[in-house]
């Protein structure tokens, strides 16, 4: 018996208007999380597809089960996603077109690859959101604390129930594909696609979206560009070809408030989850995951995390 918990959840987008820099104290990330609101709206949806295409040759009924419970919480996160990704798009129409071009990616991707490659891209991605997540979660303050509540609290649902499910991709290809190998030999193909559909969409953020609107260059996100950082520093280097860059915007420290080492362990946990044999059950919860679950069941607002906390505490 799966013991996931399917949790409808609302976040009132349509109340008031979603900033796009949503966490003003942190413009990068903001901007990468609007990205990845539409990568979830994407990615959960070809899960679906592929998880209803293999239930049939499903014979463990606890199997079965654990897959319909999944897609069932996946279907959950897009539906709120879907939300978020709405309101955005009411202020900021051109967003629609980076929406539409990662649809068409992953609808081609069902379309044309096997169900075997398609359940190995579910579970090498999903094997690398523990580590990731864990790593915002425990540094929760920074990230979320200070940006629009309902914004910030969507992420900590999605991110603690991919937590929850962290085992489900890797059951459900255990039991249609059972082949390890295959999962980590196909990891790299996997990560190039995905890491190329969310570079494409950031990129198109710096064209479609006004500095004054994302404050920073939205590809942040990667890294500091020597090239950029080289020609705002000595512009006569744009007389060059190679240094003619287009510059959009101050460039901001991706995730200035995590220390490297703590960096360094998600990225070590990212690499080791595409190792045969991984099991990810042996993760520690995180401690915010483990109180965002005890709250949920006495009956806290956790649509509103960081307000309902405010008011609680001031009652």
């Amino acid at each position: 018996m799966t013991d996931l918990q399917v949790r409808k959840m609302r976040f009132g987008f349509a109340d008031y208007p979603v900033p796009f820099i949503w966490n003003p104290s942190d413009p990068a990330f903001s901007c990468a999380a609007n990205v990845l609101s539409f990568f979830f709206l994407v990615i959960e949806k070809m899960i679906s597809a592929t998880v209803h295409e293999v239930l049939p040759t499903i014979t463990d009924p606890e199997v079965a089960e654990e897959a319909l419970a999944f897609v069932r919480q996946e279907g959950q996160h897009s539906m709120a996603h879907r939300q978020h990704a709405k309101e955005l798009i009411k202020a900021y129409p051109a967003l629609q077109e980076i929406l539409d071009e990662m649809t068409a990616v992953y609808d081609e991707l069902t379309a044309a690859t096997s169900a075997k490659y398609r359940l190995a891209y579910i579970a090498d991605l999903e094997a690398t959101f523990t580590p990731t997540f864990t790593m915002m979660l425990n540094n929760a303050d920074s990230l979320f604390a200070p940006g629009d509540d309902r914004v910030a609290s969507l992420f900590l649902w999605h991110f603690i129930e991919e937590i929850e499910h962290r085992s489900s991709a890797l059951i459900i290809y255990d039991a249609v594909v059972g082949e390890p190998l295959y999962r980590t030999r196909v990891a790299p193909k996997v990560f190039q696609h995905a890491g190329g559909v969310l570079a494409t969409a950031i990129n198109r953020l710096n064209t479609l979206i006004p500095l004054e609107e994302r404050k920073v260059d939205a590809t942040s996100v990667f890294g500091p560009s020597i090239k950029l950082g080289l020609t705002q520093r000595f512009p006569f280097l744009k007389r060059f070809g190679r240094f003619d860059v287009p510059d959009y915007g101050p460039m901001q420290k991706f995730y200035p408030h995590i220390p490297l080492r703590v960096q360094a362990v998600a990225a070590f946990g990212v690499m080791r989850s595409q190792i045969p044999g991984h099991n990810p059950a042996r993760h520690t919860f995180p401690a915010l995951a483990t109180e965002w679950l005890a709250r949920y069941d006495a009956g806290y607002d956790v649509t509103r995390w960081y307000t309902a906390e405010n008011q609680a505490a001031q009652g």
